[in-house]
């Protein structure tokens, strides 16, 4: 829809105190708002995680398929053709990790192959879904952007302590989560804590890294070895030995709780099930609630039944949990590798705020952003042929203004 000469005048007339050689409004209106949002947040319940909020439409990709449009963006099969070779990289590079890491498979469990297959096939898939993310626009724009911040020494000299402030509070304990909900961030905390401790113990025991092994044949004095290293020797039977045993036990226990209370609410909260999608929205928490259950229940039957039922719950918890990682990289639990990479966005418009870089609304003043996050979005939006790059510089309030000002003395005056 082209904007009519009577909003097209009416935006060209700068605003009071408006910056000199600025021109109107672009003669199309903007069909959304772009660039009044950072980074994509997501929890385990909520959002959508395959996309890193440039604010623009087409920055991110919410599938392993890319989107491609404009002269800035490789075709397709290029695109494809890099993250395949990515993947095969990482993967071998992680098959040779293995093999050395244990020793020459010396200190390899056998038993734990198809969780150490399922590592390799999740390495593939990160490596390959990354590849296809970053090679959208706005996703590359801003992943730069994101390093060139965090090895710059000029913003660390500025501010040496935003680095590692970010990391504690927007990637360890995500209060941006605190902002929409306590409950919800709570339940988040739950889940991410559990689910670190649970892959700190986890991938080393499957990839034969992580040993323990007993000096007396049956116990209890046991070695812990990493890479056939001892680290530490205790008794099975005190207090660290419990903890050393039951380590994913206690990641059980928390994700328990969190993932149930993301369950709940997407029974019973309206705006939850209005969007949900069945494989991307519950899956995820059926899938982490199967392998917490069938974890505990194996410890529970080792200890309390004598084994019994062990087997069958062995198999069960094994096909839970290679299904996850291989779900990992195509579904909702890919936002758990883009977050590392929003902390550097972060960065980026943090140092900018700290120049009093903010970029006002060219119709009403407001600030909307720091300008290099606008000039950012712009070159983003060029990056992809959108005619209508000049709106990033216009707040929310004011394009709604300006499309509703075009719909009533243009389309609406059709119908008269």
């Amino acid at each position: 829809m082209t904007e009519p000469p009577e909003a097209s005048a009416a935006a060209a007339q700068p605003a009071p105190g408006a910056r000199p050689g600025s021109t109107g409004a672009p003669g199309t209106p903007p069909p959304a708002d772009p660039g009044t949002t950072g980074p994509g947040t997501t929890d385990s319940g909520t959002t959508d995680s395959g996309t890193t909020g440039s604010g623009t439409t087409g920055s991110g990709t919410t599938g392993p398929g890319p989107r491609t449009s404009g002269p800035g963006t490789a075709g397709p099969r290029s695109v494809t053709a890099t993250a395949t070779a990515a993947g095969v990289i990482v993967s071998a590079l992680l098959i040779l990790a293995i093999v050395f890491g244990s020793r020459l498979l010396e200190n390899f469990d056998s038993a734990l192959l198809p969780y150490a297959v399922a590592t390799v096939f999740l390495a593939f898939g990160v490596a390959y879904r990354y590849t296809v993310w970053v090679s959208a626009p706005g996703a590359r724009r801003l992943f730069k952007q994101g390093w060139r911040s965090f090895f710059s020494v000029a913003n660390f000299r500025k501010s040496p302590t935003a680095l590692p402030r970010m990391i504690a509070t927007y990637l360890g304990f995500q209060k941006f989560l605190g902002a929409r909900s306590h409950a919800r961030w709570a339940a988040h905390q739950l889940i991410f804590w559990g689910c670190v401790l649970a892959a700190l113990i986890t991938f080393p025991l499957t990839w034969g890294w992580f040993t323990f092994t007993s000096g007396s044949g049956s116990g209890p004095g046991y070695e812990m070895r990493i890479w056939g290293f001892k680290i530490i020797g205790f008794d099975s039977l005190d207090f660290l030995g419990w903890l050393m045993f039951h380590g994913l036990d206690i990641a059980a226990v928390l994700v328990i709780p969190g993932a149930s209370y993301f369950l709940w609410r997407r029974m019973k909260d309206r705006g939850a099930i209005t969007g949900q999608r069945f494989a991307y929205d519950l899956v995820p928490l059926i899938a982490l609630i199967v392998i917490s259950v069938t974890g505990l229940l194996l410890t529970f039957s080792s200890i309390f039944l004598h084994g019994g039922g062990y087997e069958f719950l062995a198999v069960l918890h094994m096909v839970s949990v290679v299904f996850t990682l291989i779900y990992i990289p195509f579904g909702k639990f890919f936002h758990i590798v883009q977050r590392p990479a929003a902390v550097g966005m972060q960065l980026f418009k943090y140092t900018a705020r700290q120049d009093r870089e903010v970029f006002g609304c060219r119709r009403c003043e407001e600030p909307i952003d720091t300008g290099p996050y606008v000039e950012n979005l712009r070159g983003t939006m060029r990056d992809l042929s959108l005619d209508f790059d000049e709106w990033a510089e216009y707040c929310p309030r004011c394009k709604r203004v300006l499309r509703g000002s075009a719909y009533l003395s243009h389309v609406k005056k059709g119908f008269k």
